[in-house]
This record gives C-alpha cells, sequence and structure tokens, in this order.
C-alpha cells in the first residue's frame, strides 16, 4: 500500500468530520500496488447516513488540499445494495482502518 500513516489519519479524520463518526473508509485501486508509481488515491466511504454531492464535494476537496494528491471517491450508504461498481470496488478494497499498520 502506497499512503502513509499520517495520509491514512488524515482520509479518516476527514470522513469523520464530513460524515459522521460512523464513517469507514477503503482503499482501491493503483495505489494497493507498492510496485506502482504515482497515481490517484481511490477512496470507497461508507457512512449510516447517506452523503450527498456537497459532502463528497467536500470531503474530496479536503482530503486533496490536506495531501496535495488527487483523490477519487465513491460514497455509499451503509446497508444498501452496491451497483456492480460498487461491488467491484469492495471487492478489491482494503480497509484503511486495517491498513493502518502496514502503511510507510
Amino acid at each position: 500500500m502506497r499512503l502513509t500513516s499520517h495520509q491514512i489519519a488524515t482520509i479518516e479524520s476527514t470522513a469523520k468530520a464530513v460524515l459522521g463518526e460512523d464513517a469507514k473508509v477503503w482503499l482501491y485501486g493503483s495505489r494497493l500496488n507498492d510496485q506502482s508509481a504515482g497515481g490517484d488515491i481511490d477512496l470507497l466511504v461508507e457512512a449510516q447516513r447517506k452523503g450527498s454531492l456537497m459532502d463528497r464535494a467536500r470531503f474530496k476537496y479536503l482530503v486533496e488540499s490536506s495531501l496535495q494528491l488527487p483523490v477519487d471517491v465513491l460514497m455509499v450508504q451503509a446497508g444498501q445494495a452496491p451497483s456492480p461498481f460498487e461491488a467491484i470496488a469492495r471487492s478489491k478494497a482494503v480497509a484503511l482502518t486495517t491498513a493502518r499498520g502496514q502503511a510507510a
């Protein structure tokens, strides 16, 4: 995984600030591959309440501003049936809480 502990903490705290304390974040995509270079940060963010487009935009802006890296955000509501894309993303994702111990 190509995220530092600081980056993970920033992402998690921002998700909680925007969507509530129950927000959970998963990383998927190219940042999971330690042999790759560059790339954006692909995040799946889940919370009990449905995040609005403004919530998504605020989260994306705050994380990109803090990390100075491009971020793609997929927001989902807990307990809702996933779209086909959400199912694929989740099947390949790693929870950031799990990844914190693996980060550089």
